[in-house]
C-alpha cells in the first residue's frame, strides 16, 4: 500500500457491488457469488462451484472525486497441470461507463487442475495483493471496477484519496443472462470485453451475468435463482454444455427446458424472455458429445467423441437442440407473447467462423466476443428486438 495519500478506507459491502446474487463473509473479506447460498448447497461438482464464484460481470460501483484508488483482493487463479500459467486477471476501471484504467493483482491462491475430465484440483495458498489506479479525473464521477472474470476474488479493502458513496440508481433496466463458458467469458481478454458485458454497454442496461463455464445444464437450482432475482429482461443461452457434456437425451431435454422456463415464469410472468440456441461450433453441429481434450503439442483443442448415427436414438447435437428449442418456444409463445427465440448462429455463424475461427474449436477469441456482443445488441436491444425500449 502506498503512503502518499491520506487514505479513506471504505468497507466493501453489498451496497457498492453490482452483478452478484449473494455475498459470503470470509476470513479475508467479502466473496461475491453469482448463485445464492441455497443453490450453492445443491451444486454437485467442483466445476460449477468454481465457475459461479468467478465474478464475471461483478463490479464495484460508486461515486467519488478520488484520483487514486486501491483495491486489496485475494485472487484464486486457475491453472492446468502441464500448461503455462495464464496471465494475471485484469481489473477494468470505468469512469462514466468508459474504460479508463486497468490493473492486475499478482500472487494469490493457485488452483491447479490435475485432471481435465473430472476437474480435480490442488490448491496452493498465496498472499493478497492490490489493484491500483492513479491519475483519475479530479471531479465527481461514477466509477466501476469490474473484477477479473476468471479469478475467484475475495474483496478485502477499498482505499481512496476522496470520499466514496454508492453509485446512484440511474434507472437502467436489469438484464439477467444465463449461459455457458462463452457467456462466462472464456478467451475474452478482460472483464468488460466478455460478450454479455459488451452487449449490456450497447444496450444501456445493468448486467447480471450467470454464464457458468461448463455448467449451463438446465439445473433446477439455477432456474430458481433466476426466478427469485430481480430482472427487467431475461435471456437463456441453452444447449452447448448439454451436448459437450452429453448429460441427457432428447426425451429428457424437452421437459427439462419446459421446467426451466416454467420456474422462471413463476417469478417473472411477463418479463421479456429470450431463448438463445447455440452459436456455431462445427465439431458439435452434427456429432454428439462428450467433448474430449485434443492435444496438439502444447495447444489445447477439443473434439466431439460421439457417434452421429445415434441421433436417431435421441443423442443430442447442436442442430437437434436448435430445432427443438425453436419448436418449444413457438409452442409456448402462443400463450406467452413475451417469450422469444434467437438462433445462436445469428450471433456467430458460418461467415463469422470463416473470418474469426474458434482457437480451441469451441470458444471465440476476443474479436469473436466483440462480434457476438455487437450482434446480440443489434438483434435484442435494437429496433424491433425483444429487449428494445418500448414507448407509449
Amino acid at each position: 500500500m502506498s503512503n502518499e495519500h491520506d487514505w479513506i478506507i471504505t468497507p466493501v459491502t453489498a451496497d457498492i457491488l453490482r452483478g452478484f446474487l449473494d455475498v459470503e463473509p470470509t476470513a479475508h473479506g467479502l466473496l461475491p457469488h453469482r448463485l445464492p447460498a441455497r443453490a450453492r448447497r445443491q451444486i454437485p461438482d467442483d466445476q460449477l462451484a468454481m465457475a459461479e464464484a468467478q465474478p464475471s460481470g461483478v463490479r464495484l460501483a460508486f461515486r467519488t472525486r478520488a484520483t487514486t484508488i486501491e483495491l486489496d483482493t485475494l485472487p484464486t487463479k486457475r491453472v492446468y497441470r502441464g500448461f503455462p500459467a495464464p496471465a494475471d486477471g485484469v481489473y477494468d476501471l470505468l469512469v462514466e461507463g468508459r474504460l479508463a484504467a486497468q490493473a492486475t493483482v499478482t500472487g494469490g491462491n493457485v488452483r491447479t487442475v490435475v485432471d481435465m475430465v473430472t476437474q480435480a484440483a490442488e490448491l496452493r495458498e498465496g498472499p493478497a495483493g492490490t489493484a491500483r489506479f492513479a491519475d483519475l479525473p479530479a471531479r465527481d464521477k461514477d466509477v466501476e471496477i469490474w473484477l477479473p472474470h476468471t479469478e475467484i476474488t475475495e474483496l478485502i479493502a477499498l482505499r481512496t484519496d476522496a470520499p466514496v458513496e454508492p453509485a446512484p440508481d440511474r434507472g437502467r433496466r436489469v438484464w439477467l443472462h444465463h449461459g455457458s463458458s462463452i457467456s462466462h467469458g472464456s478467451n475474452a481478454s478482460h472483464p468488460t470485453a466478455v460478450w454479455p458485458a459488451l452487449a449490456a454497454a450497447r444496450g444501456g442496461v445493468e448486467l447480471v451475468n450467470l454464464g457458468f463455464s461448463g455448467s449451463a445444464l438446465l439445473d433446477p437450482f439455477t432456474a430458481r435463482a433466476m426466478r427469485d432475482a430481480p430482472a427487467d429482461l431475461i435471456s437463456l443461452k441453452i444447449g452447448t454444455n448439454i451436448v459437450n457434456a452429453d448429460v441427457m437425451r432428447l426425451r429428457a431435454f424437452t421437459p427439462a427446458v419446459h421446467g426451466f422456463l416454467d420456474t422462471i415464469r413463476e417469478g417473472h410472468p411477463t418479463t421479456p424472455l429470450l431463448v438463445v440456441s447455440p452459436t456455431l461450433c462445427p465439431v458439435q453441429e452434427d456429432t454428439p458429445g462428450p467433448l474430449a481434450p485434443d492435444f496438439d503439442g502444447r495447444t489445447l483443442r477439443f473434439k466431439a467423441t460421439g457417434d452421429p448415427a445415434e441421433r436417431a436414438a435421441g443423442r443430442l447435437t447442436l442442430n437437434v437442440i436448435r430445432d427443438e428449442l425453436a419448436r418449444i418456444v413457438e409452442q409456448r409463445a402462443a400463450d406467452d407473447t413475451n417469450l422469444h427465440y434467437l438462433d445462436g448462429r445469428d450471433l456467430y455463424g458460418e461467415k463469422d467462423y470463416a473470418e474469426l475461427p474458434l482457437p480451441d474449436e469451441i470458444h471465440p477469441d476476443p474479436a469473436g466476443h466483440r462480434r457476438i456482443g455487437e450482434n446480440f445488441a443489434r438483434l435484442a436491444f435494437g429496433d424491433g428486438g425483444p429487449f428494445a425500449v418500448r414507448t407509449g
